[in-house]
């Protein structure tokens, strides 16, 4: 790219920066602003959420049409309730996630869509003459007289005679028009009060099987399908029961939209400081493109439509932390080359091409847990792994495009194409936190014994006590109440002692006038209903006072369990194929993956020893230190497999040892940014967004440590027989040569 053209891409970046910033904020004429045009999840817009199992023994393909039908037709009631935004998704197998957004009468909302579909055929004088019972099937094929596809239905022996005389009333025209827009000869099909399609009668139809065409070129493939899957659905009912569900006050979510806003503008803040602190003016080029980072995950999380939950705003400013990482990578890279002697642009270009590869294993092996991630994890879990996927794509293009052509700018330049705006002093001493080198290897026994007595520590608490599950996986109830005041632990049981709850009481808020109410029972919307009813009574509180109700059944937590570890073994065998095709070595592979292991264990430990609860988060949280565990431990290897061809004359433990050194600052660096965007989180948000950063604080702490002191340790437990076997081979050849002297 030449020097004129590399300008003015930089002006045009400079300009989409402010522009994009300045849309986000105030928008611009049609434009609107980023909170205008994201969805927001029921956490931040509150609202009603359910999950509803089907009662069925039916499996494979047989289950999965069963299931689609049911969507369907729970899609068609809650539209019909007129919900704005409502979805109905399938999750799992047999089950269905059906969140309504701004409900305000959950119970009634929940009765509503579980109650059996009613499918009904009726005349035009409104009068039913047979029911959904009497449909055998509903299926469409190609309508070859009108063109697009018709719908044809079978009944069983009392519908066909049923249908038989209503289609002899409709075709004598004797009914009287009680529907309106209906005409006597019309049969109309009502789904739940709602009308499905309502055919004209063409003749008498006694064979037990009609055909609905449309005159108007036929139904297109989707309106049949659609029609056809609403009409086996009433034919088919489910029997759904509910084994999780939550209510959500927009209040709550709105305070913690705005908290987490501002937790994460101090996070970007604190990690531009650093940034030029530690690097000056490539520190600049760095925030730059980080303004730019975020606005493309933002915006990109806008456009396809994803819904943005409190989780995924966690996750937006968590990667904020780690999107540095790839600058810090090429920076480091850069502050190497000119301190071995090469001019500035050289330097640049060599820094790019040398780090290129390292930003890119680093952040597909995340990329890896972060998939598994979005594909194993509930509804919540998602949407942070959504957030975190864009995040490293994003980061990518910033980092390698956008930070390129600052840097290329800067290298150009006269006036800052110095040493000293590039982090190198004028001996070539490139600027470090950390000075000292470390004999890493030669100490892996203590690192190896401390790791190891902190597992034993963390199983034994385990064992003893257990850990403390929370009722997402144990199941069980939460209602959260603000109560205007102050009020004692006694009172609130006394107000539901005749519900023999044994229930625990939390206070929170900042004069802890909220109060949390849990117990391990799971208690359905009704239950919930009646408890609520008592604490308002006893309180003297209106509907405004209930901000949330959720409830988790039994099998959900075990789902939880059985998932956290698929998640973990998954996403581990995933990368340790990666690594052993990049690397071309078993050896770094199972090294890469034992760190990842022993983080696990780690964060366990801390969890059962310190008896912090484990609820649906901590799978994120166990995840997302996976992934940013093996980033770390790969761009050491990555250091290693380079240096093992520079300094084919050290030792391997020499070799280990300055690859370690050599990347020490870069992962004190990258982990320190990433802590910087998670404080402010952590303190200032909502309980929820703290069980999500919690397991990541740690896991970072517990990543940079095994990369640094277990995995490249357990790399050369793995390599020594070579370097033995190779100094054998060098030995008995020199014996040979003397004997031959002689």
């Amino acid at each position: 790219m030449n020097s004129k053209l590399r300008k003015v891409l930089g002006v045009l970046i400079v300009v989409v920066v402010l522009a994009g910033w300045y849309i986000s904020v105030f928008g611009a004429g049609p434009l609107k602003t980023i909170k205008d045009s994201m969805k927001f999840g029921l956490d931040i817009n509150g609202g009603v959420y359910v999950v509803m199992e089907a009662d069925t023994k039916a499996t494979g393909s047989e289950l999965k049409a069963l299931m689609e039908q049911t969507r369907e037709v729970l899609n068609n009631r809650v539209n019909a309730m007129g919900i704005s935004e409502a979805t109905v998704v399938l999750e799992g197998k047999k089950r269905l996630r059906i969140e309504m957004p701004g409900v305000k009468d959950a119970e009634q909302a929940i009765e509503q869509i579980g109650k059996t579909a009613q499918l009904r055929f009726v005349l035009a004088d409104g009068s039913t003459v047979l029911t959904g019972e009497n449909v055998k099937d509903a299926s469409i094929d190609t309508d070859n007289e009108h063109g697009g596809y018709k719908i044809n239905l079978k009944f069983d022996s009392t519908g066909a005679k049923l249908f038989e005389e209503a289609t002899k009333k409709a075709m004598e025209g004797n009914v009287t028009s009680a529907i309106d827009g209906m005409s006597p000869n019309q049969i109309a099909i009502i789904l739940d009060d709602k009308v499905v399609t309502n055919p004209q009668v063409q003749n008498v139809i006694s064979n037990g099987s009609c055909e609905i065409t449309s005159s108007k070129g036929g139904y297109s493939k989707e309106e049949a399908s659609t029609t056809a899957a609403l009409i086996r659905g009433g034919a088919l009912p489910l029997s759904l029961n509910e084994v999780t569900s939550s209510v959500q006050t927009a209040t709550i979510g709105e305070n913690a939209l705005n908290k987490s806003v501002i937790a994460g503008l101090i996070g970007l803040a604190g990690v531009f400081l650093l940034m030029i602190l530690m690097y000056k003016l490539l520190g600049l080029v760095a925030n730059i493109a980080l303004l730019l980072y975020v606005l493309i995950d933002i915006w990109a999380m806008a456009a396809i439509g994803g819904v943005l939950t409190l989780p995924g705003i966690a996750g937006i400013i968590l990667s904020i932390g780690m999107a540095v990482d790839a600058n810090v990578i090429i920076f480091s890279r850069i502050k190497e080359e000119i301190s071995h002697g090469k001019s500035i642009r050289v330097a640049v270009d060599q820094g790019f091409k040398h780090a290129l590869t390292t930003v890119l294993d680093a952040q597909i092996t995340t990329l890896i847990a972060t998939i598994v991630l979005y594909e194993i994890g509930s509804t919540t879990v998602k949407g942070f792994a959504l957030t975190l996927m864009l995040g490293i794509i994003a980061s990518i293009f910033t980092a390698v495009v956008i930070t390129q052509i600052f840097v290329g700018i800067i290298a150009e330049s006269k006036t800052f194409s110095k040493n000293k705006h590039f982090g190198v002093d004028e001996e070539g001493n490139p600027r470090k936190l950390i000075h000292k080198q470390f004999k890493f290897i030669e100490n892996r026994k203590v690192f190896f014994a401390i790791s190891a007595i902190v597992i034993v520590v963390g199983i034994g608490f385990a064992a003893l006590r257990g850990f403390n599950y929370g009722i997402d996986f144990t199941g069980g109830t939460m209602m959260e109440f603000d109560m205007g005041k102050k009020v004692e632990t006694a009172q609130i049981e006394k107000a539901i002692e005749k519900y023999k709850l044994n229930p625990t009481v939390i206070f929170s808020g900042t004069k802890e006038t909220h109060v949390q109410i849990k117990t391990i029972k799971a208690l359905d919307h009704k239950e919930r209903g009646e408890i609520i009813d008592s604490v308002k009574e006893a309180f003297g509180l209106d509907d405004k006072a209930v901000l949330a109700s959720e409830e988790f059944g039994p099998t959900i937590g075990r789902e939880l369990k059985t998932n956290a570890v698929k998640s973990v073994v998954i996403a581990a065998i995933g990368m340790l194929i990666y690594i052993i095709f990049r690397f071309k070595s078993w050896k770094f592979g199972v090294s890469s993956i034992a760190g990842v292991l022993h983080d696990v264990l780690v964060v366990l430990a801390f969890y059962a020893i310190f008896g912090i609860t484990i609820n649906n988060p901590f799978i994120a949280g166990i995840l997302t230190v996976v992934g940013y565990s093996i980033n770390d431990t790969i761009v050491i290897f990555d250091r290693i497999r380079e240096n093992k061809h520079l300094y084919r004359k050290e030792s391997i433990i020499n070799t280990l040892n300055i690859s370690i050194n050599q990347t020490l600052d870069r992962s004190v660096m990258t982990s320190l940014t990433t802590i910087v965007c998670m404080i402010p989180l952590f303190f200032m948000v909502s309980s929820s967004i703290r069980e999500f950063v919690l397991p990541l604080m740690v896991g970072v702490l517990v990543g940079t440590y095994s990369s640094i002191f277990l995995c490249s340790p357990l790399l050369y437990e793995f390599t020594k027989k070579d370097e033995m076997s190779k100094y054998m081979t060098k030995a008995n050849l020199a014996k040979g040569q003397k004997k031959n002297t002689k």
